[in-house]
């Protein structure tokens, strides 16, 4: 049985906007009410796709979300036609009309959390969506998520999916954003890393104090449990407080994994001596390589500015590994350094390759931001909805959709026009039928 790892990529939305919702994400905030490109954006995100399909890898696509979210905003009081919600909205409330209309689910990482079958009880594959109730914009995404993943993959002999986690701060999920797993291959039983940043039913632990931590432990146990992980295929490990406050929102902008390797910022976790003693006696297989960053050769601040661990680490089809990052990290004079010289070190990451990837970069997301890992058997692949698999065919169809549909820039001031939601529903609607998904987005089911 052959094994691999597909990587299901967000398709930019056509609200792709610089609200500044995202406090803690440093990105974010710099560059609030920036004009944007949704254009650009998506034909960056599709361009990234094409690049790893063409290294011969696995690539799915996962569509956006629905927005403007109308639902919301009626939920929340406005009243009359669609164009009379979007004036009101923008005139008395125009931070919620910006939360109703975040491209957010661009960055697929936090979409949900997956436990290959390999670790599960069952033996089946796990989602889990995330409730990132931290952030309004995001909280309204894990009902919709779901209904795409169970889409994607609908074969319930292969495929487990449970409901977001109750939308409570005691439970704040961010998914796989706080999640990687190590494994010696990718069929094999592995080691799942969950990574928190504080305890909520103990708050003397230790705790950021200045921007919030997103992930509970609570959260990560729980997912374990609904994913039917044992003793030995979990470690919960908490982010160090200290990161968290100096910008690091999500384990994934400090350190990332992929089968034997985890790379990692000096300090990234709280307990590190600790922890990987815990993994070392769990990961059965050997070698397992720790790739620590020192912080005398990159700074935290210079990690967030260049996002060097929100990277992409692969295997090749030629066996080694290669690390996907943003063209900053080769722009930045001490990343590019350390790369070039990670590459020759005895490790199994053999090359850096850059990418273009500034639309999502200035909104604060990475290409690991991008990503949703899913590691599949060769009968779960073929499961998995073709539709959804990047071939040249669909890569060469979703740039024909995002030209006839998305804008070439987009101020916020737009967000309340009602021709921008007419737009953004057509392209919606469109793309259900090119990748089959069936009726997911409310305007759809009403």
């Amino acid at each position: 049985m052959k094994h691999f790892e597909v990587n299901f990529d967000g398709l930019v939305g056509p609200t792709h906007n610089y609200a500044g919702l995202s406090f803690g994400n440093v990105a974010s905030l710099s560059n609030a009410n920036n004009p944007s490109s949704p254009r650009q954006a998506a034909k960056q995100g599709l361009k990234k796709m094409k690049a790893l399909h063409d290294m011969g890898m696995k690539q799915g696509v996962l569509a956006p979300q629905e927005r403007p979210d109308m639902l919301t905003l009626r939920r929340l009081g406005f009243t009359g036609s669609d164009a009379q919600v979007l004036a009101k909205a923008s005139q008395q409330a125009p931070h919620l009309l910006a939360a109703c209309c975040s491209a957010s689910s661009m960055w697929t990482a936090n979409a949900a959390t997956v436990s290959p079958s390999a670790d599960t009880a069952d033996g089946r594959v796990h989602f889990t969506p995330a409730n990132l109730t931290n952030k309004f914009h995001r909280s309204l995404e894990p009902v919709v998520t779901g209904r795409i993943l169970n889409a994607i993959f609908a074969n319930e002999r292969h495929f487990k999916h449970h409901q977001h986690l109750p939308d409570n701060e005691h439970f704040g999920d961010e998914g796989a954003a706080n999640h990687t797993r190590l494994c010696s291959q990718y069929g094999h039983s592995g080691v799942e890393l969950f990574a928190y940043g504080r305890q909520a039913f103990n708050p003397a632990a230790p705790a950021p104090k200045k921007f919030p931590a997103r992930q509970t432990l609570e959260a990560s146990q729980a997912i374990a449990r609904l994913h039917g992980l044992n003793e030995d295929t979990a470690v919960f490990m908490q982010q160090n407080p200290a990161v968290i406050d100096a910008g690091v929102f999500h384990n994934d902008v400090i350190s990332v994994g992929n089968q034997n390797v985890l790379f990692y910022h000096q300090d990234a976790f709280a307990n590190t001596e600790r922890d990987f003693a815990e993994i070392r006696r769990k990961f059965a297989d050997e070698p397992l390589y720790f790739i620590e960053v020192p912080r005398n050769q990159v700074s935290i601040s210079e990690a967030i500015k260049t996002y060097l661990f929100n990277t992409q680490i692969i295997t090749l089809p030629a066996g080694h590994m290669a690390i996907i990052a943003p063209t900053e990290c080769q722009e930045s004079a001490p990343v590019s350094r350390y790369l070039a010289e990670l590459v020759e070190q005895n490790t199994p990451i053999k090359e850096v390759r850059y990418m273009d990837v500034k639309e999502s970069m200035r909104n604060g997301g990475g290409p690991a931001c991008l990503r949703l890992r899913v590691a599949l058997n060769d009968q779960e692949l073929a499961a998995t909805n073709p539709n959804c698999l990047l071939d040249d065919a669909l890569f060469n169809t979703l740039n024909h959709w995002v030209d006839k549909h998305y804008r070439e820039q987009l101020q916020v001031a737009d967000l309340a026009d009602p021709a921008l939601l007419q737009e953004s529903r057509q392209a919606l609607d469109e793309l259900t039928q090119i990748l089959q998904l069936g009726s997911v987005y409310p305007f759809q089911r009403n």
